[in-house]
Order: structure tokens, then sequence, then C-alpha cells
């Protein structure tokens, strides 16, 4: 969806699923332009929010230069894969971000403080993402809300948590590149080399949920 350059200014806040809406805030939105592509950066494309997954800036012998992405729902989670003419302009998300600590879960109830007011709100897993599942007691994080609802939870990019519980290691495995599922502390299940034994840390990506290395 191509934008005029302009910024506006609009009004949103978050509602605690069983409150009013406890917070309001003014921001300002800008005009997304192809140069501005990095992983990570936030736009909407048909009515839509996503974010940037990984992108190439491709500069052809004969016609103009394009862009070729990999996009990201906030909404459904869904990955796309869209090419943009090079210099194609998007409106930035009305996302609100708010910090806050993760405090404990009850089933699929999630309870978060908010690490200025400290105040609690509790939310479903579904409204925090595919990464509820990676969060551990007193981590902060950021809530993205949209359209005054929790929509996903964003994680420092690396995160360390122990690996309890995995098929033994095999002496030699260090050598085949293969991996193994393991469940780690939180709860989450993360592809890690065949050699590493429970009660190793491991340090996560959370943008891919990849395995990075063995911390200890």
């Amino acid at each position: 969806m191509v934008v005029p350059q302009q910024t506006e200014r609009r009004q949103s806040g978050i509602e605690d699923i069983t409150g009013p809406v406890v917070f309001f805030i003014r921001r300002e939105l800008r005009v997304i332009s192809t140069v501005d592509f990095r992983s990570g950066v936030r736009l909407m494309v048909e009515g839509e929010p996503f974010h940037i997954v990984d992108f190439q800036h491709v500069k052809p012998g004969k016609g103009g230069a394009f862009v070729r992405t990999k996009l990201k729902s906030y909404l459904s989670g869904n990955v796309l894969d869209r090419t943009f003419r090079s210099g194609e302009r998007f409106e930035e998300p009305d996302l609100e971000e708010r910090d806050m600590q993760f405090l404990y879960a009850t089933g699929a109830s999630y309870t978060l403080m908010d690490t200025e007011t400290y105040e609690q709100l509790t939310f479903e897993k579904s409204q925090l993402g595919e990464n509820a599942d990676l969060l551990k007691e007193n981590m902060v994080v950021k809530i993205l809300v949209y359209e005054h609802r929790p929509i996903a939870v964003e994680l420092p990019n690396f995160i360390e948590l122990k690996v309890v519980d995995a098929d033994p290691g095999v002496r030699g495995d260090t050598a085949t590149g293969g991996t193994k599922p393991a469940v780690v502390e939180t709860g989450a299940t993360i592809k890690v080399p065949l050699y590493l034994e429970v009660g190793t840390v491991i340090r996560i990506d959370t943008r891919t949920r990849s395995y990075v290395e063995r911390v200890r």
C-alpha cells in the first residue's frame, strides 16, 4: 500500500482483558520507505501490521530496482514473501510499546507488571504471540498493543534458558551437525545440537526461536 509522505497523530491505549483502558499515549507515526527496510522494521501491508523478517535489495541490469522481503504478520503469525518497487512507501503501524516484567503464569494466563506504574495485568497466552512460551520469571519485555489490544510480546533478541528435557547426547555427535528437540525451563521446545545434555544453559535468538550457542 503506497501512502503520501506525511505523519499524523493518533491516540491509542491498552485494555486489561477484564477491565477498562488503563493508559493512553499520543505518538507520531512516520512513513516507511524501502530505503528504511531492516530486519524488524514494522509496516502496514493491506491494512495489517507486519514486521520484516528478511529483505534483499536487487538492482537488475534492466528495469527498476526492487526489494524482496519476508514479512511476518503480528496478527496471524503468517510469513509472506513480497516484492516491492524501490522507493515505495508504507504507513507505520500504530503500535504502542509498554515495558513490563513477567511475574508468573497460571495455565494459559500470564501476569505481568508495568515497570513504571507497578500495575499488574493478566493476559491470555494467545494474546502474547508465539514467543509467550519463552517468558521466564522476572524477564522484562515489551508488550505490543494494536487497536487497544495486546497482540505480541517482544523479548530481548537473545535470552539464556536451561534445557530441562532432551534425549541423551551421544559421544561423537559434535561432528554430525544434526539436531534434536529440547524442552527449556519455560516449557518451549527448541532444536539443539545432538550432543547437548539436560542441565545445559543455552543462548536462544528469540527472533527465529533458534539455538545460538551453549553458555554453560
